[in-house]
């Protein structure tokens, strides 16, 4: 079974041990469930919910606040720059949804 790991019991998201696919996901860690169905592919390293997240709640991750949902986030979900800003980074939100590269400067 794949599986994903949550870092804190009071954390709403958990990082993908590997490439996920839809279907039931472990969850290892100190967790509040053993499994969690996740709803679409998630790449390695990155966040999935591991409950519903509503728009303006704070996404927890490493059991501090690590960002805020821009919109509604169903548990199994991928969490990321396409549904959460970061606290920590205001360009967060300028970067490419995959790569990471800044999409708000052009190079020539």
């Amino acid at each position: 079974m794949q599986a994903i790991f949550q870092v804190e019991m009071k954390d709403n998201v958990a990082t993908a041990l590997e490439p996920l696919t839809p279907g039931p996901a472990e969850v290892k860690g100190d967790r509040r469930t053993d499994s969690v169905a996740v709803l679409e592919n998630i790449p390695i390293g990155h966040k999935v919910a591991v409950n519903n997240i509503t728009s303006g709640d704070e996404i927890m991750k490493y059991g501090v606040v690590i960002g805020r949902a821009t919109r509604d986030i169903k548990r199994g979900q991928w969490v990321h720059l396409h549904c959460m800003c970061s606290i920590y980074d205001e360009r967060s939100s300028h970067l490419d949804l995959y790569t990471g590269a800044p999409c708000d400067i052009k190079y020539e």
